[in-house]
C-alpha cells in the first residue's frame, strides 16, 4: 500500500465508490456533526485510550474513507488526497510538514452534502492538526466528529463499524495512550511530546495481512513516504530538518 491510489478492500466492500449521495443532509445532522461530544461519551472515552501517533493515524485513515466516498463528486478531493499524505508523514516527522490550513476565515457553510460533508472533515482534520503540533494533552476529542461523518456517509455500516471496532481494539493495544485524561489541566496549556511514540502505518488500517511490529510499520510508512511527488504536495516541506 504504497501510496494513495489503490482503494483499501474493506472502503470497496462498504459500497462507498461511487455510491449515490443519499444519506441525510439536515440542518440538525450538520449541528449534531458539528458539536458531537454531547451523547457520545462512550465513543469518546474508547478513543481517549489511544495515543497520539495513534489518534492521527486514525484520522489519516478516517479522512481516506470520506475521500474515497466522494471521488467524482468533487473536485476537493484531490487537496483532500495530499492532507492524507501529510498526515502519513506528521507521524513519521512532524517537522517536516506543514499546518493543514483550511478556511481560516470560516467563510464557507457545512450546507450542501458533499461540500458541506468534506468541509465538516477538513475542518476537524485541521483541529486534530493544531492540536497534534501544538502537543495537546486533549488531542483525541477532536476525533469524535470526524468518526462520526465516516460512518454517516458510509452506505454500509455494518462494514464500517465492524472496521472501526477492530481497529480501535488493536489500536488500544499497540498504541495505548501514557497519561489519564481526568487527571490533565483543563487549561489545555500542558505540553505533550509524542515523538518518543512508536509509528503507525496505513497498512495497520487497511491490510489485513499486515502483522504490527514497529520495525515493520516504520518500513512500510518509510515506503509509503519514498512513493510520493514530495514537490507536488503544499503540504511536505521536506527541506527541513528533525528537530
Amino acid at each position: 500500500m504504497r501510496n494513495l491510489n489503490n482503494v483499501p478492500k474493506i472502503i470497496s466492500e462498504s459500497k462507498s465508490i461511487g455510491h449515490a449521495i443519499d444519506f441525510k443532509w439536515t440542518k440538525k445532522k450538520i449541528n449534531q456533526l458539528l458539536d458531537p461530544l454531547e451523547g457520545n461519551e462512550e465513543l469518546e472515552n474508547i478513543l481517549l485510550q489511544i495515543n497520539h501517533k495513534g489518534s492521527v493515524g486514525l484520522t489519516a485513515a478516517l479522512l481516506e474513507w470520506v475521500y474515497w466516498r466522494f471521488t467524482g463528486y468533487s473536485h476537493s478531493v484531490n487537496d483532500t488526497q495530499k492532507r492524507i499524505e501529510a498526515l502519513w508523514c506528521s507521524i513519521n516527522n512532524r517537522e517536516q510538514t506543514n499546518p493543514l490550513l483550511f478556511d481560516t476565515d470560516l467563510k464557507v457553510s457545512a450546507s450542501g452534502s458533499v461540500n458541506g460533508a468534506l468541509w465538516i472533515a477538513l475542518m476537524n482534520v485541521r483541529m486534530i492538526d493544531v492540536r497534534y503540533r501544538k502537543g495537546s494533552y486533549f488531542l483525541q476529542h477532536e476525533l469524535v466528529g470526524l468518526v462520526l461523518l465516516a460512518r454517516h456517509i458510509t452506505p454500509k455500516k455494518k462494514k464500517f463499524d465492524n472496521w472501526f471496532n477492530q481497529v480501535i481494539t488493536e489500536l488500544v493495544h499497540s498504541h495505548p495512550c501514557p497519561y489519564r485524561n481526568d487527571e490533565l489541566d483543563e487549561t489545555d496549556e500542558a505540553v505533550y511530546d509524542s515523538s518518543h511514540e512508536p509509528v503507525i502505518c496505513r497498512e495497520f488500517f487497511f491490510d489485513s495481512e499486515f502483522k504490527y511490529s514497529v520495525e515493520a510499520s516504520e518500513n512500510a510508512i518509510h515506503n509509503f513516504i519514498d512513493n510520493l511527488d514530495i514537490k507536488a504536495n503544499p503540504f511536505l516541506n521536506f527541506s527541513r530538518k528533525a528537530s
